[in-house]
């Protein structure tokens, strides 16, 4: 049924990659696959088994989708088998037409990798045509003075079948005047002639019926007959004379519709009625018939219809001659029609990949399409061209097929799908052209990372924030699609401790919102840094990182803090002294405070709220200092009572307050015996503290004035100056300097000496002196050390009938 080029494949490895390799080596094995079936084969018959002729196994046929191209679908693959199957009627006389070889040129496609296979099926010739006459009855006449051996010439029959079956011989009905004589024409086509073999004799018979019957070689043989009907007539003894035997004419296609193709011409040496000649077609196809005209007196063919060169390139006419006589003769007329540039070229997509991954190499085949152009020579040769500025070029296969294959980089986010323009242009003068688009859509792959709208982000947040509120969004775009471009943040870094950082903040994935998961404080923690990552959700995933650094503002929520004067253990101020004599503008002490908030919320101010005697004592409104504005006046009180508001600089301002008593005394003995004014009731632990606190105070005073009444001694029998220095300077000795610590950044560190006077002459007693000739390492050093600036007195605090002494530490 079918035939093939391909020989038995050897078995091992190479039935493994055979099918793989079959691409690249299958122009080396064979130029094509040939089969041949009859025609009017039933539909659905086997032509022959495609996918093993190509060294496809079953499996391959649906994978590779293994298809055939015609322009006619004559032909289907059965995708289960892989055979070449019939998929209409095939008439080998309608495609071909007089062709003697019948071939339909078929293309198989499979495709991973794309490629392309020439199949010729050849069409062969089956008898399933008699013979036909044009005219089921013909009529002669002729004249009785014909003498023996005279021929008429009979229509030939038409066989539309080929070779074996087409027309073989032609019989006549038996009789006794007529004979038939089969003759060859020179184009090799055989035609009836009849002749006369008896003389004719109008007298005894006027006519003559005989019966043509036309045979074909088929088996069994198929044939056809026409009735001959003969008139006998006068003697007409000469019969007309063409002056060529064939005429040949060559006719452009273009001609418009009566344009003159030739004029044949006959001559007749009798004379009259026998003279006259009558012109007509004889045994002329119907396309023939419909194309071209005759006119029957004159002889001229003119045309009746266009010429097509794609349809018919050649006429052949046969021209009869006949006269009055019925004598006949006959020419052959031969139009050749030249081809014009008047058809153009088409372009046939026989497949193409609509969907191109943007990453696909150069070379990388997307389309295959042929041309195919239905003139002939430079006419009908096409090359193909592109439309500009694309990444894709033509390459020329064979057959006229090309493939379009990428010529450069793809990037979908530049050029999301291209419009091709193929456009196929003749050699014909002048040039026809046609053209095609197709859309080739790019695929998207993940090659673009998230972007950040910004380099780095900084965002203040005030403190002590709702929880859960939002604090800052980040943002970052990826020009992919689908989920190549679909981001997400997270959190990947931080400056916080990665236990505390989930307790902090937190980040949306989808939105990029980030939330506070708690209150932040300023005092606590004034900035922090995060580094947030945007990943899409290609594969693999892309990310890039951005840096988000949080500065937590300060809120004025930390009221002043006095530090000194401190209040006693049991809540009570604590007494400063102020020497009597002490002039305008003395130190006599100083509030000190802190605020733990920062920058205008820490900057604090010192306010009198309340005093005993206004106008008798200044107060520093930024140092907190407390001096005394006046000189003591004879009905001011000794003990004075000052209350100090301490503000922020806040807004709304926070505020505390401190309580300062004054006594204005020379010496510690003075501050005894007025120590109290306010009497409560008595209690033994009390009374018990308060004997042995008189008792110490006593012993003390004792030691001081033995203490003095020695050194006024030693100082008067002694003339050494230097000894007196001595103990002068023992007497009064600088604390040792510590640091006051740092609140927030809030306060300025101050340290004060508390000299003890050692000169009773002198009665001034030196408290809070400012120590600014400390080194300036000693200032800062241990700036976040707890520890304070320590100077130690015993200062009497006198409570109804009972003196203690507290020890102030400043």
């Amino acid at each position: 049924m079918g035939g093939s080029c391909f020989q038995r494949r050897p078995a091992g490895r190479l039935q493994v990659l055979f099918p793989f390799l079959l691409p690249l080596l299958y122009p080396a094995l064979c130029e094509q696959i040939r089969y041949s079936i009859p025609e009017e084969l039933a539909k659905g018959s086997v032509v022959g088994n495609l996918a093993k002729d190509l060294g496809l196994s079953v499996l391959d046929v649906s994978a590779r989708k293994l298809r055939v191209s015609t322009e006619k679908l004559l032909f289907r693959v059965d995708p289960e088998s892989g055979d070449l199957l019939v998929n209409d009627r095939i008439d080998r006389e309608q495609i071909c037409k007089e062709r003697r070889r019948c071939e339909l040129q078929v293309e198989a496609v499979v495709e991973n990798p794309l490629n392309i296979f020439h199949i010729i099926v050849a069409i062969e010739d089956i008898n399933d045509h008699a013979p036909q006459f044009h005219k089921d009855e013909i009529n002669l006449e002729i004249s009785e003075s014909v003498p023996l051996g005279t021929g008429a010439i009979l229509e030939s029959a038409e066989d539309p079948d080929n070779s074996m079956n087409s027309l073989s011989k032609y019989q006549l009905s038996p009789n006794e005047y007529f004979s038939l004589v089969v003759k060859d024409s020179t184009d090799g086509s055989k035609y009836p002639e009849l002749v006369l073999k008896k003389t004719l004799d109008r007298e005894t018979q006027s006519s003559h019926h005989l019966v043509l019957t036309a045979f074909d070689s088929g088996d069994p043989p198929r044939f056809s007959t026409a009735q001959i009907q003969i008139l006998v007539v006068d003697a007409n003894d000469n019969p007309p004379v063409f002056s060529q035997d064939i005429y040949r004419v060559s006719l452009p296609e273009g001609v418009p519709p009566g344009t003159l193709v030739v004029k044949v011409s006959a001559t007749d040496q009798d004379e009259g009625f026998n003279a006259e000649i009558r012109y007509s077609f004889l045994g002329v196809a119907n396309k023939a018939q419909h194309v071209f005209f005759l006119d029957s007196a004159t002889g001229d063919i003119i045309t009746h219809q266009p010429l097509d060169f794609e349809e018919v390139e050649r006429y052949t006419m046969d021209v009869e001659a006949k006269d009055r006589g019925s004598l006949s003769t006959r020419c052959k007329v031969i139009v050749e029609v030249l081809d014009e540039n008047d058809n153009n070229p088409e372009i046939v997509i026989t497949s193409f990949s609509d969907q191109i991954l943007e990453d696909s190499l150069p070379g990388m085949v997307v389309a295959l399409f042929k041309t195919q152009d239905q003139d002939s020579e430079e006419n009908g040769e096409v090359t193909c061209s592109l439309s500009r500025d694309t990444p894709f070029k033509i390459h020329s296969s064979s057959n006229n097929y090309y493939k379009l294959v990428t010529d450069g980089a793809l990037d979908r986010e530049q050029t999301p799908e291209y419009n091709v323009t193929i456009t196929a242009t003749d050699r014909g003068k002048p040039p026809l052209s046609s053209s095609t688009t197709i859309t080739l859509h790019i695929t998207d792959v993940n090659d673009n990372a998230p972007v950040f709208h910004q380099a780095s982000y900084v965002v203040h947040v005030a403190e002590n924030n709702p929880p859960g509120a939002s604090i800052a969004q980040v943002s970052a775009s990826d020009p992919d699609l689908g989920p190549n471009g679909r981001v997400s943040y997270s959190i990947v870094a931080s400056d916080l401790e990665p236990r505390a950082l989930a307790s902090y903040v937190s980040v949306s994935a989808q939105s990029g919102v980030v939330f506070a998961q708690r209150a932040f404080d300023h005092e606590q923690l004034r900035a922090f840094e995060l580094t947030l990552q945007a990943r899409d959700q290609g594969s693999p995933a892309l990310c890039a990182n951005v840096s988000l650094r949080v500065l937590v503002g300060d809120r004025n929520d930390n009221a002043p803090r006095v530090l000194y004067p401190a209040l006693g253990p049991d809540g009570s101020a604590l007494f400063d002294t102020v020497p009597r004599a002490a002039q305008p503008g003395y130190l006599v002490t100083k509030v000190v405070a802190v605020d733990a908030d920062s920058g205008h919320n820490a900057w604090l101010s010192y306010h009198v709220l309340q005093a005993s005697e206004p106008g008798l004592f200044s107060l520093g409104l930024r140092t907190g200092e407390v001096r005394t504005a006046r000189a003591l006046g004879d009905r001011d009180a000794a003990r004075q009572r000052l209350l100090v508001a301490v503000r922020d600089g806040g807004q709304p301002p926070l505020s505390a307050t401190a309580t300062l008593l004054l006594v204005f005394a020379d010496s510690l003995q003075e501050v005894l015996p007025d120590v109290s004014d306010h009497p409560e009731p008595s209690d033994p632990q009390a009374e018990l503290q308060f004997y042995l606190v008189v008792a110490l105070a006593l012993i003390s005073v004792l030691f001081l004035l033995a203490l003095t009444l020695a050194i006024a001694l030693r100082l008067r029998s002694s003339s050494s100056p230097a000894a007196r220095g001595f103990f002068g300077s023992a007497l009064c000795s600088n604390s040792g300097p510590e640091i006051i610590p740092n609140y927030s950044e809030g306060t300025l560190p101050y340290a004060y000496n508390l000299c003890v006077p050692g000169d009773q002459t002198n009665p001034e007693f030196k408290f809070l002196t400012s120590a600014d000739h400390f080194p300036a390492t000693q200032d800062t050093l241990n700036k976040d050390s707890p520890a304070g600036l320590l100077a130690s007195i015993l200062i009497p605090n006198v409570e109804a009938d009972k003196t203690t002494f507290e020890q102030v530490s400043i």
